[in-house]
C-alpha cells in the first residue's frame, strides 16, 4: 500500500517541480513510510511513497520504469491476479526482473493500454506515464477502495492520494459551498466533488487519460443493472452455493502477501464469514476485535471470541475506555484532510493502530450491508414500500415521536430515534426518502446554518444525481446500488481507508471483488431480504459455519460519546475554539444566531440528537484552522 502524486504541465517545464513532489510525498509518509521517490522528464514529475506487501526488495521500488525506459508507473493497491497476468506475457516472450505486482501492471498497460484496466482484479489508484507521447493514464479501482484526487487549469494537472498532498503542490483553496451544504447534510462529501471548488475526485470504475490535446475519461466499469445472461434463471440454493463458491475465492485472492496478514473480527454476520473462510487456508490466523468497556451496549467481542475459538484464530481483543477514544480525537483530526464527521473512525483509527503492531495486511467484512441489504434503512425502506397497518401506524405516531427523548446510547432511546426517521420518511418519495434516512439533519438545516448559498437548481442537481439509483429503480436493488456508489465509497471505504493508512496498515475487502458483485447485483432482492429479515442469502448460506448465537443477535452499530465529551471533556474546546463567538463572526461561514442556538440545545435537559450535527461542525473547524490559518 502507497501513496503517489504528481505534476503535468501543459505549457513547459515546471520550475522546482522534483521539490514540489518532494514536498507532497512528505505528507503521504504514513501511506508508505519505508521510501520515498520522484521521477521527471521534461514537463511530468511522479512521486511515490511505499509500504511494501509483495516483493518488499528494492528492486520493486517506484517510480517503477521499464527496461527501454519508455514507461513509468506509479501505484497504490495491489493487482490479486498478476501471477496469472505475468504468465500471460511470459508465455509471450516478455521478460520480468521483479517479482511484484508493480512490474506486471506497468507491462500489461504496455501491452493493453487502457483496455487492460478491465482485466485488473484488485484495488488500485494509478498513474501510468508514456515517456514519447508525453500522456498520463490515470485510473482507479470499480468500486473506491483507494482514493484519486486530481485538479487542472490552462496550466498544469495535479493528481494525488490525499487533499494534503494536493495543498502542497500548490492548489487554490477555494470552497465549494455546494460540497458544504452536502456535507453538513451526509457528514461526508461525495465524489466526484470535494471541499474545494477546483478539485475532484476520480471516480471508482473510471480511467483518465492526460496529454497536450486536454483530458479523456471513460468508465470501465458499471455494477450491473439487472441479472447478467450467465445467471439468468437463478435458483435459491444455487444462489447460496455459487456465493459461498466466490467469496472463498475472493478470500483467497487476498491472501496474497510476503508480510504478516491477519483479519479484523467485529462479531457481526460479514467479518465472521471472512475469518472462517480465511481459517481454512490460514493455520492460526490473526485476528483483531475492539470491546468498549463503558459502552456494553455496543461491545460485541464476546460473539467475536466465539468465532474465534471455532477456528482455532490467534486472536487479540483490545478493550477500550471512552478515555482511550478520546485520546486518539486529535491524532484522528489533524489526519483528516476533508471535512469528514464520520465518528465511526475513531474505533477504526484504534483497531488499525492496534492490529499494525502485529500484521501490515488485515481483511475486513466492509461493503455486505451495501451489497445483502444489512442496515436498518433497508428494511425500513422495505417496509415503506410493503405499505401496512403498522407503516400507517407510525406514519400518524410521527409528530409524538418526534418530541419523545432520542439517542442512541441506551435500547429505548434509540427505538425512539429508529421509529421518528421510519414515521418521518414514510410520506416521501422514495428518493427523498432515501436521502433523509441518509442525512444526519433536515434538508433545511446546512441554508440556515451557513451564510452563503448555492441556486437550488445548483443543488438539486447535485442530489438528483447521487439518488439517481433510487430515482430510476425504487425497489431494493436500486437502493443498493445507490449505497454502492454513495454511502460505499464515500462514507465506509473513505473511512477505512484513510484510518488504515494512518498507521500504515493495508485492509483488503474480500466482499468487493467484482466477479461477486456481479453475482450479488444479478440476484433478486428477495434473496437478500424479507419480511423475517436482512441479509437473507448470507446468512443462510453460511448458516453451518458460523457460531449460532451469531444468528439470534441484534445487528449492533457503534456510537461515540460524543454528547457527554461536548458537555464534559470537550466543553472547553467546543465554546472557546471550534464555536467560539468572536471566530465564528469573522470566519463569515456560519450564521452566528444559528450556532448560539445549536449550543444552547447542547447544553439544555434537552439535547436530542444535537451532538452529531455539532461533531460536523467541530470537525470542520478543526480541518478549517489547520488548513486555512493563513486565510
Amino acid at each position: 500500500m502507497c501513496g503517489i502524486c504528481g505534476i503535468h504541465s501543459f505549457t513547459g517545464p515546471v520550475d522546482g517541480a522534483q521539490r514540489l513532489v518532494g514536498s507532497a510525498l512528505e505528507t503521504l509518509k504514513k501511506r508508505g513510510p519505508e521510501v520515498q521517490d520522484t521521477f521527471l522528464h521534461r514537463q511530468t514529475c511522479l512521486g511515490h511513497s511505499r509500504l511494501s506487501i509483495i516483493d518488499p526488495t528494492e528492486a520493486a521500488n517506484q517510480p517503477f520504469t521499464d527496461e527501454s525506459g519508455r514507461y513509468t508507473l506509479v501505484f497504490n493497491g495491489e493487482i490479486y491476479n498478476f501471477r496469472q497476468l505475468r504468465d500471460i506475457m511470459h508465455a509471450r516472450g516478455i521478460p520480468f526482473r521483479t517479482q511484484s505486482d508493480t512490474e506486471v501492471l506497468l507491462k500489461w498497460l504496455m501491452e493493453k493500454g487502457p483496455a487492460g484496466i478491465s482485466d485488473l482484479q484488485g484495488f488500485f489508484a494509478f498513474a501510468f506515464y508514456d515517456h514519447t507521447k508525453e500522456t498520463i493514464l490515470l485510473a482507479r479501482d470499480r468500486f473506491g477502495i483507494k482514493p484519486l484526487l486530481y485538479f487542472q487549469d490552462q496550466q498544469r494537472f495535479l493528481f494525488a492520494s490525499e487533499m494534503k498532498a494536493l495543498i502542497r503542490l500548490g492548489i487554490p483553496q477555494q470552497l465549494d459551498r455546494t460540497s458544504m451544504e452536502i456535507y453538513f447534510q451526509l457528514n461526508y462529501i461525495p465524489g466526484p466533488w470535494s471541499i474545494y471548488r477546483d478539485v475532484l475526485k476520480l471516480m471508482p470504475g473510471h480511467w483518465m487519460q492526460i496529454s497536450g490535446g486536454g483530458v479523456r475519461m471513460e468508465r470501465y466499469y458499471e455494477i450491473p443493472s439487472s441479472t447478467l445472461p450467465e445467471y439468468g434463471g437463478l435458483s435459491y440454493e444455487k444462489g447460496k452455493e455459487l456465493l459461498k463458491q466466490k467469496l472463498e475465492e475472493a478470500v483467497v485472492k487476498r491472501l496474497v502477501s510476503d508480510v504478516p496478514l491477519g483479519a479484523f473480527l467485529s462479531g457481526g454476520i460479514d467479518s465472521s464469514v471472512i475469518v472462517a473462510l480465511a481459517s481454512r487456508h490460514v493455520h492460526q490466523l490473526k485476528t483483531f476485535s475492539i470491546g468498549f468497556k463503558d459502552e456494553p451496549m455496543f461491545d460485541e467481542t464476546r460473539y467475536a471470541a466465539s468465532v474465534a475459538n471455532m477456528y482455532k484464530t490467534d486472536h487479540t481483543e483490545f478493550s477500550l475506555t471512552t478515555a482511550d477514544l478520546l485520546d486518539c480525537l486529535y491524532d484522528v483530526l489533524d489526519y483528516t484532510d476533508e471535512p469528514f464527521a464520520d465518528s465511526s473512525a475513531l474505533a477504526v483509527y484504534i483497531l488499525s493502530r492496534e492490529t499494525r503492531r502485529k500484521v501490515t495486511v488485515a481483511l475486513s467484512g466492509d461493503g455486505a450491508d451495501e451489497m445483502f441489504a444489512g442496515y436498518n434503512k433497508h428494511k425500513a425502506h422495505f417496509r415503506a414500500r410493503m405499505g401496512g397497518a403498522d407503516a400507517q401506524l407510525l406514519k400518524l405516531m410521527h409528530p409524538v415521536l418526534s418530541v419523545m427523548p432520542q439517542s442512541r446510547n441506551s435500547f429505548l432511546g434509540n427505538k425512539i430515534r429508529q421509529l421518528h426517521r421510519f414515521g418521518e420518511g414514510m410520506g416521501m418519495q422514495d428518493s427523498d426518502r432515501y436521502w433523509r434516512w441518509a442525512s444526519f439533519a433536515p434538508e433545511n438545516y446546512p441554508s440556515r446554518l451557513l451564510l452563503s448559498h448555492v441556486s437550488e437548481n445548483e443543488y438539486y442537481d447535485r442530489k438528483n444525481g447521487l439518488t439517481r439509483f433510487v430515482a430510476s429503480d425504487g425497489g431494493i436493488n436500486g437502493l443498493l446500488r445507490n449505497d454502492m456508489h454513495l454511502v460505499l465509497p464515500n462514507d465506509m471505504l473513505t473511512k477505512v481507508d484513510m484510518m488504515s493508512m494512518a498507521n500504515s496498515l493495508e485492509v483488503r475487502v474480500p466482499f468487493l471483488d467484482h466477479d461477486l458483485v456481479n453475482l450479488v447485483f444479478s440476484m433478486p432482492e428477495a434473496f437478500k431480504i424479507d419480511q423475517h429479515g436482512r441479509k437473507k442469502i448470507l446468512r443462510d448460506a453460511f448458516r453451518e459455519d458460523l457460531p449460532a448465537e451469531l444468528y439470534t443477535r441484534p445487528k449492533q452499530g457503534f456510537e461515540v460519546p460524543l454528547l457527554s465529551w461536548f458537555r464534559k471533556e470537550l466543553k472547553d474546546t467546543i465554546l472557546n475554539e471550534w464555536l467560539n463567538d468572536e471566530f465564528i463572526e469573522n470566519q463569515g461561514i456560519f450564521d452566528p444566531k444559528v450556532i448560539n442556538n445549536l449550543k444552547k440545545k447542547l447544553f439544555s435537559s434537552n439535547p436530542g440528537e444535537i451532538h452529531a450535527q455539532v461533531w460536523s461542525i467541530a470537525v470542520f473547524q478543526h480541518w478549517y484552522k489547520k488548513f486555512h490559518s493563513q486565510l
